[in-house]
C-alpha cells in the first residue's frame, strides 16, 4: 500500500498547477471570456481538452474493469460516436455559429418559444447535476478508501474530503470560466492519457515482456473480441453502433457542457477542425483503455492475485479491478500514475460542469444576460453566486449518495439521467428537420411523458430476459417516443 501522505502530496502539487493556470487565465476576465473565451480559444487545445470532458473518473476505472466481462465490445459504441461527431460538425455547428449562440438552448427559444428553451435547459441541468455528482462520488470514494481512510488514528470524514475537492475546483473556475477551462482541461487530458499509457508500461514491465509480446497477447486473448451479433443481446453490433451515433449527437451536440467550448473557437471552420481531430483521438484513447483492461486481467492471471469479488455473491467487482491492482500490487510508480490519472479524469469532466450549468441557468432560466436593468458588476455577482450554488448542490447530492451507501442506487440514478437526452433529441430533431410547431406551454408535459413511457418499455423487456433487450439504442427509442408525444401537442396549420 502506497503512503497516503505521498499520494496527497502529489494531488496537492497537481492542484497547484491548476490554480496557477486558473489565476493566469482569469486575469481581466469578462462575461465574454467566462461564457465563450472571447471567441479566441485555439481549436487544437479545445480538441485535446474535450478528451477529459468526454471521459470521467468512472470511465477511467470502469472501462478497463469491464473488459473482463464485455471484452472490447465498447469499441462498437465508439465507432458510432465517430459518425455522430461528423453529424455534429456538419449539421449542428453551422446552425449554432450562424445564430451566434452562447447557450445551445437559445435555439429552442427562437424555434419554439420560451417554455421550450427552459424545458431543454432544465433537462440538461438535472442530467448534468446527477451525472457529475455520481461521477465525483464514485471517484472520490476510491480516493477516500485508498487514501484518507488509510491514515492511522485519524478519521477524515467523506463530507470533508468532498468539500475540499469542490472548493479547489471553484478556485480555478469561478472567474475565468471557459477561457480557464480550455487550458486546465488540456492540462488534465494530458495527465489522463499519461495515466493510461504509463499504467500499460508499468504492467508490461512487471510481467517482464516486450511491447510486441504484450500486443500479441492482447490480440490472441478472448478479451480482444470486439463484434457481437446476437440481436437479442444488449451488445449486438447495430444496437451499439446506432446507439453510439445518437448518444454522441445528444450528449455532445445537444449538451451545453460539451458544446460551450466548441462555440468558443474563432470560427466555424476551426470548430469543425477541432471536432474532427477530437473524434480521431477519442477512438485511439478508448483503444488504449481497452488494451489496458486486457493487460490488467492477464496480469491477475500471471501473478495469481485473486480478483476483487463481492463477498455475498462471489461476482467480480469490476470497478475495483484496476484501482486494487494499481494501488496494492504494482508498486509506487504505478499507484501514483493511477491516482493522477483518476484525478485528471474526474476533475476534467466535473469542473466544466460548474461553468456550463451556470451558463444555462444564467441565460436560459433566469434570462440575466439580456437584462439591461442590471449593471455589469451586478451580473457578475449573480454569475458567481450561481456558480457557487451549483457547487453546493453537487456537494449535497454527493453526500446523499454516500448516506444511501448503495452503488446500485447511484447506477440507477445515472441511468435515469440518461433519459433526459431523449426529449432534447426530439425537440432539436423537430426543429431542424420538420416544420412542426408545438403548443409551447405543453412541451414540458410531452418531454416528461416520453421518458416515462420509455422507462416502462425498458422495464417490460427486463422482465422478459429471453425477449429483445434494449441496450444503448435506448436514447433513440426515447427520442422517438418523445417526438410522438410532442406531435400530439402540435399546432394546427392555418388553412
Amino acid at each position: 500500500m502506497i503512503s497516503p501522505v505521498l499520494i496527497i502530496s502529489f494531488i496537492a502539487v497537481y492542484f497547484l498547477f491548476l490554480l496557477g493556470i486558473g489565476w493566469y487565465t482569469s486575469r481581466n476576465s469578462t462575461a465574454g471570456s467566462y461564457f465563450l473565451g472571447d471567441k479566441q480559444s485555439p481549436w487544437y487545445l479545445v480538441a485535446f481538452g474535450m478528451i477529459g470532458d468526454s471521459l470521467s473518473g468512472v470511465t477511467f476505472i470502469s472501462v478497463p474493469g469491464t473488459v473482463g466481462t464485455a471484452h472490447f465490445s465498447y469499441l462498437q459504441l465508439v465507432m458510432g460516436y465517430f459518425v455522430g461527431y461528423f453529424i455534429i460538425s456538419h449539421v449542428l455547428m453551422p446552425i449554432y455559429y450562424k445564430m451566434n449562440l452562447t447557450s445551445v438552448y437559445e435555439y429552442l427559444l427562437k424555434r419554439f418559444g420560451k417554455v421550450s428553451q427552459k424545458t431543454g435547459s432544465v433537462f440538461f441541468i438535472v442530467s448534468r447535476l446527477l451525472g457529475a455528482a455520481g461521477r465525483l462520488f464514485l471517484a472520490a470514494s476510491v480516493i477516500q478508501f485508498f487514501v484518507f481512510d488509510q491514515f492511522p488514528n485519524v478519521k477524515i470524514p467523506f463530507a470533508m474530503s468532498v468539500s475540499v475537492i469542490l472548493i479547489l475546483m471553484l478556485l480555478y473556475t469561478y472567474r475565468g470560466g471557459i477561457r480557464t477551462l480550455v487550458f486546465t482541461d488540456t492540462f488534465q487530458s494530458l495527465f489522463l492519457v499519461l495515466g493510461v499509457v504509463l499504467s500499460i508500461v508499468a504492467i508490461i514491465s512487471k510481467m517482464d515482456i516486450s511491447f510486441g509480446t504484450a500486443v500479441a497477447n492482447i490480440y490472441r486473448s478472448d478479451y480482444s473480441e470486439t463484434f457481437f451479433f446476437n440481436i437479442n443481446k444488449t451488445n449486438f453490433f447495430f444496437k451499439e453502433f446506432i446507439g453510439g451515433i445518437f448518444i454522441s449527437i445528444t450528449m455532445t451536440g445537444l449538451d451545453q457542457n460539451m458544446m460551450q467550448k466548441n462555440l468558443s473557437c474563432k470560427s466555424l471552420k476551426e470548430a469543425q477542425k477541432n471536432m474532427f481531430w477530437f473524434s480521431i483521438v477519442m477512438v485511439v484513447v478508448t483503444f488504449f483503455f481497452l488494451s489496458l483492461g486486457a493487460l490488467i486481467y492477464q496480469y491477475y492471471d500471471y501473478s495469481h492475485i485473486p480478483l476483487p469479488t463481492d463477498a455475498s455473491t462471489g461476482k467480480i467487482i469490476t470497478d475495483k479491478v484496476f484501482p486494487s491492482l494499481a494501488l496494492n500490487h504494482l508498486g509506487v510508480f504505478a499507484g501514483l500514475v493511477f491516482i493522477i490519472g483518476l484525478t485528471a479524469a474526474t476533475f476534467s469532466s466535473a469542473d466544466s460542469v460548474l461553468t456550463t450549468l451556470t451558463t444555462s441557468a444564467y441565460i436560459d432560466i433566469l434570462e440575466l444576460d439580456n437584462n439591461e436593468k442590471l449593471s455589469v458588476q451586478t451580473k457578475q455577482k449573480y454569475r458567481t453566486a450561481i456558480h457557487i450554488g451549483f457547487a453546493f448542490l453537487l456537494w449535497l447530492i454527493i453526500i446523499v449518495f454516500d448516506l444511501m451507501n448503495r452503488q446500485a442506487i447511484i447506477t440507477t440514478i445515472l441511468m435515469l439521467a440518461g433519459y433526459t437526452y431523449g426529449p432534447l433529441l426530439a425537440l432539436f430533431t423537430a426543429g431542424l428537420f420538420t416544420k412542426l410547431n408545438f403548443k409551447d406551454a405543453m412541451v414540458p408535459v410531452a418531454c416528461v411523458m416520453g421518458p416515462v413511457m420509455c422507462y416502462v418499455l425498458k422495464e417490460f423487456t427486463l422482465a422478459h430476459p429471453d425477449s429483445y433487450q434494449i441496450g444503448n439504442e435506448l436514447i433513440l427509442v426515447n427520442g422517438v417516443i418523445t417526438f410522438v408525444c410532442l406531435w400530439l401537442f402540435r399546432k394546427k396549420a392555418l388553412v
